[in-house]
């Protein structure tokens, strides 16, 4: 059956891999944005997925965001909470705001999200949602407060969300990458990323395309029997 699917953060890196996977799958998606354009535009034009721009982090946005979507699509099905931003610093030399906009946009957003789409799976009696966490959520990581709260509250939110949904046909997973060859990781010093390398046991970064054939099988109608669960893919670095 097609699905209709949203995918926060989906026209780059894990976002953008995981939209393509379910477009081939055969749904229906939309690929959410925040302030890139133009690279929407190439992406929206290279793979022909819909993309839509708001700011995850905003309540109401996302209100008016998924209204859009469901107008244009359909009802959503699937929800993919990937977006996600960095802001890294030591706490003793971190801004109050870097601190709010990481939990903001990378936890607030799952919120945010589910919140606008859940009382529609609830009365179709089916849903999936995905959160996308991280290795630095389970482990922590120096120099990244604001982040591995946001990711570890992620892995938290999951579990009593899935909760909620298990009765109404609705599984909430979550993803935990480890380092993946994406924008973000690409920013790392490359000093920085070498010794990184060298402590995954494979030898190297994982793909996005990785991370979406995972997103894809949580997100299949099979998959019901699977809920609650965090699934850590990270090349053996973290066995949590």
């Amino acid at each position: 059956m097609s699905r209709i699917s949203v995918v926060t953060g989906g026209t780059r890196g894990i976002g953008a891999a995981t939209a393509i996977a379910l477009k081939e799958r055969g749904d229906t998606v939309a690929a959410v944005f925040g302030y890139n354009e133009e690279r929407a535009k190439v992406f929206t034009a290279e793979t022909g997925i819909a993309s839509y721009k708001w700011d995850v982090s905003d309540f109401d946005a996302c209100l008016t965001g998924i209204a859009s979507v469901e107008s244009d699509l359909g009802p959503v099905d699937i929800l993919i909470n990937n977006a996600g931003i960095t802001r890294d610093g030591t706490v003793h030399k971190m801004d109050y705001e870097n601190w709010q906009a990481v939990i903001d946009t990378n936890l607030g957003s799952c919120f945010n999200m589910s919140r606008a789409v859940i009382e529609g799976m609830r009365g179709r009696k089916f849903g999936r949602i995905v959160n996308v966490g991280s290795i630095n959520g389970q482990a922590g990581q120096y120099g990244q407060v604001n982040y591995a709260a946001a990711k570890s509250g992620i892995h938290g939110f999951t579990k009593a969300l899935a909760q909620e949904g298990a009765a109404q046909g609705i599984t909430v997973n979550a993803i935990a990458p480890g380092y993946i060859d994406t924008d973000m990781v690409a920013a790392v010093p490359d000093r920085v990323l070498d010794k990184i390398i060298e402590r995954i046991p494979v030898g190297r970064l994982g793909k996005a395309s990785e991370i979406a054939r995972a997103i894809r099988f949580l997100t299949d109608d099979d998959a019901g029997f699977i809920t609650g669960s965090t699934l850590s893919i990270n090349g053996g670095q973290h066995m949590y």
